[in-house]
């Protein structure tokens, strides 16, 4: 799995309100709105939860403001829960994305630093923002460390990511060496930057190119020479912009792709303004991208689609392939079938054609060269295969039973048993590790445990947390063979130190034999392709050989008002689903335990803390 360079702290999200304190004009293409209020300090929310302080640690920490929809007197607002919000969806809020500039938490001021860049609600509310006005945010969920290993640091982005890049010249260490490059719409945009003797930093003015549509971050990245060491990559900006970055750096210059951060802050697309107000977008006819992706789900429309990831085209285009002719022979395909598929991805504005048989990527096409959204369409990605069951879904309807063979001829099971896919199963799942791992690891979840029994798709990157947070702590980690040879060869990545390593064994073990006797056995996420009667089995197992005294920790998906998607998935694959929360807690039940303590971590993931029934 990739080696985590930035250390991620993750904490509860809260709901806030707080009121502008200052308007302040940095360049005539950057307003900074300094924020604050009671509620940026330890609170306890109108439904009665204790909230934490405002707290921001990372230079590129983003929080949402939510916003009041045109023509209503006041916002939808996201629901406080003990941990967390819960987002209404119908209406949604109405919230954009922006940097904590600066965050003082002795004066209890927040600023944030606003981009004058066309039409939005977020850049249209700043500038008419006054001294007393209040708005609510939530965020950050999640703060990453700086980088501690990088010989060098190469940071590159456009207007958007200045409050970002500024944020971080301020909290690098005087010896650190950067290159550091900025685009900006016109001379006078350019900010006065915190001066460090080993940072160059570069100024690329447009001058009157339209955002989003010039190559000079690219080119100057290409052009400005290469420092000897290792780099760490911060990227931030127009979506187009930062993935042809991110290709550079990546297949040009050699970077490992986990040195390399990158954000696409924004994406080009048209914005049609309100009748009324030139400077709202109109809700109405203004769809980003990805909400005019989502609109393409019906028969053709997704299949067709599928099929040019599946061909590779939107990759080709985005490289500079465009002919028709050029692109049959590079993706394999019969020119004259070709040319009818793109015809139609036309007509569905994910193609646009410059003249007769050549195609560009239209914005709703660039989405598609997003390594997530190929993953989850691409019938051979991690989520694209998985998601193959859906087509069996009448099938499962009708008799209760898994369909995914009838429609791929292999079980799922024999699918992942295939070494190469449980590579990349286990590789996908263990980046979204961090943020679940690193809390348990401080939380008093294993105080006093000295031996942890763990079943876990992401037990590598686990483990690593638990023995760094637990000097005494030793971990076996129970998988079966494919996922143990993947393991095996990971756990060097994963935990560089030696003796930390030491203190981690991989055994192949199935979770329905009988673990080795430990003070606490943790299964996390185990059970979605079980039927009760095998779940119950696997707990009952898990607790058989604890120690006196000993636990059994769970973690478990339950169904959701909004998980009704995954549920019906599950059942096609699986032929299972997720279970309610009074479910589970039947099966623990069946299985002779009892859940005597509950723990919340995180993004608000409940730990079941299960001891013998009998005990007391």
């Amino acid at each position: 799995m990739p080696k985590t360079s930035r250390r991620l702290t993750v904490r509860p999200v809260t709901l806030r309100e707080v009121e502008v304190l200052r308007v302040a004009d940095l360049t005539p293409g950057m307003r900074r709105i300094t924020l604050g209020g009671a509620q940026l300090r330890a609170f306890t929310s109108a439904n009665g939860f204790p909230q934490p302080a405002f707290d921001s640690l990372g230079f590129d920490d983003d929080i949402r403001l939510v916003f009041r929809a045109p023509g209503h007197a006041e916002p939808v607002l996201p629901v406080q829960q003990e941990r967390g919000v819960d987002l209404p969806r119908n209406p949604r809020p109405l919230s954009k994305v922006y940097t904590v500039r600066r965050w003082n938490a002795e004066a209890g001021e927040l600023d944030v630093d606003f981009v004058k860049h066309g039409i939005g609600v977020g850049t249209t509310w700043a500038y008419r923002a006054r001294p007393g006005d209040r708005v609510h945010l939530y965020g950050p969920g999640k703060s990453r460390a700086l980088p501690g290993e990088a010989d060098w640091l190469l940071a590159a982005g456009d207007d958007t990511a200045v409050p970002a890049i500024a944020r971080l010249l301020d909290e690098l260490p005087a010896d650190t060496r950067a290159r550091v490059f900025i685009e900006v719409a016109e001379d006078s945009h350019r900010l006065a930057l915190r001066e460090l003797p080993h940072v160059e930093v570069t100024w690329l003015v447009r001058g009157g190119a339209e955002a989003g549509t010039s190559t000079l971050l690219l080119d100057a990245v290409k052009n400005g020479g290469w420092w000897e060491g290792q780099p760490f990559a911060w990227l931030a900006g127009e979506h187009t912009s930062v993935r042809d970055l991110r290709r550079h750096l990546v297949e040009d210059r050699g970077v490992p792709k986990e040195d390399i951060d990158f954000a696409g802050y924004w994406r080009r697309g048209e914005v049609v303004a309100l009748e009324t107000d030139a400077a709202v977008p109109d809700p109405e006819q203004t769809k980003t991208p990805f909400e005019r992706l989502t609109e393409l789900t019906e028969l053709m429309a997704p299949t067709a689609i599928r099929t040019a990831v599946e061909l590779g085209v939107p990759d080709l285009i985005s490289r500079g392939v465009t002919s028709v002719a050029d692109l049959a022979v590079k993706a394999g395909a019969d020119e004259r079938a070709l040319r009818k598929l793109l015809r139609y991805l036309r007509t569905l504005d994910v193609l646009t054609e410059t003249e007769p048989g050549h195609y560009v990527l239209a914005p709703v096409g660039e989405v598609l060269t997003n390594d997530f959204m190929v993953d989850t369409l691409h019938p051979a990605g991690v989520i694209g295969r998985e998601m193959l069951g859906i087509h069996g879904l009448t099938e499962s309807i009708r008799t209760g039973r898994a369909s995914y063979a009838s429609v791929t001829g292999q079980t799922y099971a024999e699918a992942r048993a295939e070494q190469d896919y449980e590579d990349r199963y286990l590789e996908r799942l263990a980046k979204f590790q961090p943020a679940l791992a690193g809390p348990i690891a401080t939380s008093d979840v294993l105080t006093g445990v000295e031996h942890l029994v763990l079943h876990s798709g992401g037990a590598g990157a686990q483990a690593r947390e638990f023995v760094a947070a637990h000097p005494d702590l030793r971990v076996t980690i129970c998988a079966l063979p494919a996922q143990a040879d993947w393991l095996r060869r990971d756990l060097p990545a994963t935990i560089p130190d030696g003796a930390q390593r030491a203190r981690v064994t991989v055994v192949e073990q199935s979770v329905f034999e009988p673990s080795p006797p430990a003070d606490a056995v943790f299964i996390i996420r185990a059970f979605k392709a079980l039927a009760d009667a095998d779940a119950a089995h696997a707990l009952r197992r898990a607790a058989e050989q604890l120690l006196p005294g000993g636990r059994v920790l769970l973690i478990e998906e339950t169904l959701g008002e909004h998980d009704g998607g995954a549920d019906l998935l599950a059942l096609t694959v699986h032929g299972s689903g997720l279970r309610t929360d009074g479910e589970l807690d039947a099966v623990i039940a069946r299985a002779g335990l009892r859940c005597h303590a509950r723990h919340t971590v995180g993004w608000g993931t409940t730990i079941r803390d299960l001891v013998p029934a009998e005990t007391h």
